[in-house]
């Protein structure tokens, strides 16, 4: 039965019970669903011209699924599922109609599927059923399937042609990388996997593992492990040292991004963040990157350049629907999953010649990250007879059937509703408690899993088995868990489902992952055994087999893929360019969707979670995403890292293939050469991702020769590319021809960072020493492949090359050697737009900063060519000056002294007898205007001009206590392992999605806590009940993905079950204890109305202004306040991290009713990023003892978290934000 709750006229909840609902439980959804009134009829209907919008009846929602849980939370157990519908007068906005239709009328009928699970079907033509499921199979590998049939003597199942061909499918089994390349009638020597593997060949260097995982893993440093003794009940934390290994991974999900971008990119980034928790035995994401390239976004009717190539029609989405749209996705996954996005790269580009059109249609969408593991467990255990396979994480729905052989063929190939399949649905906080549960035994002393993979393309048939390959193993049908009922046998098998891992565990240790998976409410099943007869069969409980296959049968059995192909030399016109015109063509490239303010992106995504990072996107007091280099820290003691950076060059790649490669990698280099590695450069390994339009003329010798060129440049440059992947069919259909998508390289580079302090930033010093450029290219200024041509409808023929990679090795190692010994203040590749973009942005970060240059020196009198050149280079701003060109001069490093910064806002330059001048302040608008315009798609057009208008007016600006001097209290530095008697006991509570918990925990212990770990499973079920804790915290995250409002299904477990609540309730009785929310955890706190307990009507959090994620390194004011952990800072402005979606303080009563502790620095965005009443970002109790923010001051802790720390404190060894906690515990001590 479906009941109703809401109002027609706006939101309907649909809610499908196996019955009643009683009285009581009918009371409980009413205040779930925000006092929204059950409705009597059993059929909804509206005017004749309105209609609901809802999701597909065919897709249970992940928000249905985590309301469900809610209610089961609450003890309402009788529900299956939970849907929102919108009254289309509401809904003003067009709705994607790959995930939603229009419902004219709400009955009882709006889930029914009238789909019967299909029975197994026998093949009798495998031919015919690859074209009709869309298959990808190739005419050897249907040949090769039937006289497999013929070998076994019986019919092949649906099931089993199905498997094959995700198993082997090109996306799985790289046939192409592996295959021979014919070229102008020449055998290649070397297939292009062997070219790739030869890198680690040649330089092992400190490669751990190589292709052979779900990961590459280098050597790590030692370092600390911060996390509770045991991971099955409450338990204490405590540091351990290990020795660790760092991972390395990208992927790239194009083709469900191109058909539906939200949940596209979404599940690409859970997919690479699966990978990462799949290296070894285990291992843990620690931050993710992301790139997008699309065809022009067409945002206004103002750029030219978007004019040369006529529109197309769109076969599923536009371009600024997928820039939006997708980064949508990915940043909301790694937000609630709690994974910082630290760097990135977007490109726009189209372009026709030679009637042959060019543009990223079917567009790239990568997702890349780095982790750590420990090394004692960075290599698989075989399976051994009678080990349990098991899957942890969700359900099973009708999701990416084929996904896996579709991502593998052109885009438009297929009929629409094969492409459909591959639509995803994204759950990242399901995700995140499948991690928990892997973390926990990773963490352990002795990890019990043999070994893990996880769950993407081929769904369980492709993880599964890969786990059983080397030994054979018997999965359960009926076992596997199954979220939609409709499913046939081969559906169930090969879905592509996300947010599932596959393990194997030995029977002894299933019941320790067990008592975890349910503490942390991880969905765990048995689903089979290892059964060592070298088999793979799936068995239903009526002993009938959708597939059962010798594993040789299934693996063994694609020929060679052979590649014929011929040069083709294509000559793309050159610009022509007038050079009176150097301003205007400024002003456009800085609008070019590469070139200009990412602002947009950084905005909507968490920059600060974990607590570990040390270097991200945004820069100066502006706070401008100008990083290219991020770095996050492995434990909390400030030293050791892992900085990562990413390059690429499609555009110089078409003129030359060769030198986009190298322009790629060098560029990654430049962007990654800021952070102080432990061995310079031999301390970098590269991740290369391959997007290629395969099978079309002269691609697939391009591409020979652009992977022929990663491989030599590598080894030259003494470093390795021990992972990466392919995607071989970037090209989109249309009924009047194709769109081929430029041959790209994305080159990802991570290493071990091991002095995070010191890394370099784009933002020149007034007071600094000369500012130096060094063209690492060796080679002339060239124009081709630039973003300047872009702007002029061109690619030109000549593009620069990299001349030398000893020449990169060697200035690498010397800026390295540089910035460790302190000797450079500022620094900035040259890359997209060129040495005058790079110049200007160095002056954007700071208010009244310009620079004096004089470019004469560098040999080139075509100012076009010298401003505009994509040469790969640096700019550097030295300490000293003699010192600096003293180490360059000694190296042979050709560097030219080019000018002096300024305490102007304008940028002087000169070449010969050439003079310009730029306004900052204009030029940083015209930078900021694209963000500006992308941002009116996500923030509404009144806020993004708010944005606009201010983030040049919102300097950061600091007064820190009088009496701070950057050390820690001795209290604070003593660190006892485990729980002593005399330092205060307290808790960090957490619920499924929470993503705070361990960097509040360290902040806790620094000031003199022990601190428990304890989960709401923990309260429920009466493991702990809180009687000896002091001060309790309620963390930030998602609890159940924000679901029903923030917060809501977390306070609804404590109001609704007897052990939770009973133990609040009696702590917060107490008048010895404190508490503090954070995020989330202000969010409960003000949902359960314990801050103003006596007011009838009490305060709210609501969604921020713009109705989105923001995240920003914004200031907080403190007021005079009555907070134990704040009263005595009041009057300093310090630097803080926001990051949330509903983050708006909303208050029924005038302010001075109200017990603000603190407000932002400024009253608008982006410094206040949610529009709250009074400018609150912190409030009290009465008693000054129940603290609530939303800023994060525990991923605030150390100077290195900050994103602006006051050069004058650069000593400090914490912020002053410790100092609340120290207050607390001196507060409880006196008591």
């Amino acid at each position: 039965m479906i009941h109703f709750f809401g109002n027609v006229e706006t939101k309907v909840f649909a809610v499908q019970t196996h019955g009643e609902i009683s009285v009581e439980n009918t009371k409980k959804l009413e205040w779930l669903f925000g006092g929204q009134p059950k409705i009597s009829q059993s059929v909804l209907s509206l005017h004749a011209t309105d209609f609901f919008i809802g999701p597909r009846a065919a897709m249970i929602t992940p928000w249905s699924t985590n309301a469900v849980e809610i209610t089961q939370n609450m003890g309402i157990p009788e529900i299956s599922r939970i849907e929102e519908f919108y009254n289309s007068k509401i809904e003003t906005e067009s709705f994607d109609p790959m995930i939603s239709q229009k419902y004219l009328e709400l009955n009882q009928d709006i889930f029914d599927i009238s789909i019967q699970p299909e029975a197994i079907l026998e093949i009798d033509n495998i031919s015919e059923y690859n074209q009709k499921e869309g298959l990808a199979l190739n005419v050897e590998e249907v040949e090769y399937l039937e006289n497999l049939s013929k070998k076994l003597g019986r019919k092949l199942t649906d099931s089993e042609v199905f498997g094959f061909s995700q198993v082997n499918s090109e996306h799985c089994r790289h046939k192409i990388f592996n295959g021979v390349f014919e070229i102008d009638g020449k055998q290649m020597p070397t297939s292009l996997f062997k070219l790739i593997k030869k890198t680690s060949v040649e330089n092992p260097n400190d490669i751990v593992s190589a292709y052979k995982d779900n990961v590459a893993f280098v050597k790590g440093p030692k370092v600390k492990q911060w996390a509770p003794k045991s991971a099955d009940k409450p338990d204490w934390y405590q540091e351990k040292e290990f020795e660790s290994v760092i991972s390395l991974k990208a992927e790239t999900h194009n083709f469900p991004t191109t058909v539906e971008p939200f949940n596209g990119a979404a599940t690409g980034s859970g997919g690479e963040i699966r990978d990462r928790l799949a290296g070894g035995k285990g291992s843990l994401p620690l931050a993710g990157t992301a790139v997008y390239m699309t065809s022009y976004s067409r945002l206004n009717e103002e750029k030219p350049w978007e004019k040369g190539m006529a529109e197309r029609p769109w076969l599923y989405q536009t371009p600024l629907d997928i820039l939006i749209k997708a980064s949508n996705g990915a940043s909301d996954f790694g937000n609630k999953f709690g994974q910082p996005l630290i760097a990135g790269s977007v490109l726009t580009f189209e372009h026709e010649e030679e009637a042959r059109r060019l543009g990223y249609d079917k567009v790239i969408m990568l997702a890349g990250g780095i982790g750590y593991g420990k090394a004692s467990q960075a290599i698989k255990d075989t399976p051994k007879q009678g080990d349990k396979i098991v899957v942890l994480g969700g359900d099973n729905y009708r999701i990416g059937m084929g996904g896996a052989a579709v991502s593998s063929a052109d885009t438009g190939e297929f009929h629409s509703g094969i492409e459909l399949n591959a639509i995803q649905r994204s759950n990242p906080e399901m995700q995140k408690r499948a991690a928990n549960a892997i973390r926990a035994m990773v963490e352990s002393d002795e990890n019990p899993i043999v070994s893990i993979h996880d769950h993407g393309a081929g769904g369980h048939l492709n993880c599964l088995s890969e786990l059983v390959e080397d030994t054979g193993g018997r999965i359960e049908l009926d076992k596997l868990p199954i979220g939609d009922p409709t499913l046939s046998a081969k559906e169930i098998m090969g879905n592509e489902s996300q947010e599932r891992m596959g393990l194997i565990i030995d029977d002894e240790n299933m019941q320790q992952l067990k008592k975890v998976a349910d503490r942390e409410r991880s969905p765990m099943y048995t689903v089979g055994q290892v059964t060592g007869d070298q088999r793979f069969c799936f068995e239903d409980k009526n002993g009938e087999k959708p597939m059962d296959f010798a594993l040789e049968d299934m693996f063994g059995s694609s020929p060679t893929t052979i590649m014929k192909d011929k040069t083709v030399d294509r000559n793309y016109k050159n610009p022509v360019y007038d050079a009176t015109k150097i301003e205007d063509y400024v002003t456009q490239l800085l609008q070019l969707e590469a070139v200009a303010c990412k602002d947009w992106l950084t905005n909507k995504v968490d920059r600060c979670v974990t607590g570990r990072v040390a270097k991200q996107q945004t820069v100066g007091p502006l706070q401008l995403p100008l990083n290219n280099c991020g770095v996050m820290a492995l434990d909390f003691h400030g030293k050791e890292g892992i900085a990562t950076a990413i390059g690429h060059s499609p555009l110089t790649a078409l003129i030359d293939p060769a030198a986009g490669s190298r322009n790629a990698i060098t560029e990654s280099l430049t962007n990654m050469v800021w952070a102080p590695l432990k061995d310079g450069l031999k301390s970098v390994s590269l991740s290369a991702n391959w997007m290629w339009p395969c099978n079309n003329e002269g691609e697939d010798a391009r591409l020979y020769a652009a992977v022929k060129a990663v491989s030599d440049f590598s080894i030259d440059l003494g470093i390795n590319v021990p992972t990466g992947k392919d995607s071989l069919s970037m090209k989109q259909k249309y009924q009047d021809g194709d769109v081929i998508s430029p041959g790209t390289v994305i080159i990802s580079a991570a290493g071990n960072c091991n002095e995070i302090t010191k890394v370099v930033e784009p933002v020149l010093q007034k007071n600094g020493g000369s500012i130096y450029y060094i063209n690492i290219s060796q080679d002339a200024f060239k124009l081709g492949g630039s973003s300047f041509n872009q702007i002029l409808n061109t690619v030109g023929n000549e593009t620069p090359d990299v001349k030398s990679a000893a020449y990169v090795k060697t200035v690498f190692n010397t800026l390295q050697e540089l910035i460790k010994d302190d000797k450079i203040l500022a620094g900035h590749d040259v890359a997209s737009g060129g040495l005058i973009t790079t110049v200007l942005e160095m002056c954007f970060a700071d208010v009244n900063l310009g620079a004096n240059l004089d470019l004469s020196g560098l040999g080139e009198s075509d100012l076009v060519k010298l401003l505009f050149a994509e040469n790969a280079g640096v700019v550097i701003q030295a300490a000293d000056d003699a010192s600096v060109e003293e180490m360059l001069t000694s190296n042979n490093i050709a560097f030219q002294n080019i000018g002096t910064a300024l305490e102007s806002a304008t940028l002087q330059l000169k070449n010969n007898g050439e003079e310009l001048s730029f306004n900052i302040a204009e030029m940083r608008d015209a930078w900021y205007k694209t963000s500006y315009l992308l941002d009116r798609n996500q923030s509404g057009a009144a806020l993004a001009k708010e944005r606009f208008d201010n983030y040049k007016n919102q300097p950061l600006k600091f007064e820190f206590p009088k009496n701070f001097d950057g050390n820690l209290s001795k209290a604070g530095e003593e660190t006892v392992p485990g729980p002593t008697q005399s330092r205060p006991k307290a808790a960090v509570i957490r619920e499924k999605g929470s993503n705070s918990e361990r960097e509040m925990a360290y902040m806790m212990h620094l000031a003199g806590f022990d601190v428990k770990d304890v989960h709401m499973t923990d309260l429920i079920e009466g493991r702990e009940t809180l009687e000896d804790i002091k001060l309790l915290v309620a963390v930030g995250g998602f609890s159940n993905s924000d679901v029903l409002g923030s917060a809501k299904g977390w306070a609804g477990a404590f109001l609704y079950n007897e052990k939770a609540n009973t133990a609040l309730k009696n702590f917060f009785a107490k008048d010895d204890t404190l508490s503090l929310g954070v995020c989330n955890g202000c969010q409960l706190f003000v949902e359960l109305g314990l801050l103003n307990p006596d007011d009838d009507e009490k305060p709210k959090m609501l969604h921020n202004d713009t109705y989105k994620f923001e995240c920003a390194f914004t200031s907080v004011k403190i007021q005079e306040n009555n907070s134990v952990m704040l009263s005595n800072m009041a009057g300093s402005t310090l630097g803080i991290w926001a990051a949330h979606g509903e983050g708006k303080f909303s208050f029924p009563k005038d302010e001075s009713h109200y017990n603000i502790v603190a407000k932002y620095g400024y009253d608008a965005l982006p410094a206040n990023p949610n529009g709250s009443d009074f400018n609150t970002a912190m409030l009290t109790d009465k008693t000054g003892r129940h603290l609530v923010m939303m800023p994060h001051l525990e991923r605030s802790i150390f100077p290195w978290n900050w994103a602006y720390y006051p050069e004058e404190r650069k000593d400090d060894k914490v912020s002053p934000w410790v100092q609340a906690l120290i207050n607390a515990k001196e507060w409880i001590e006196k008591k």
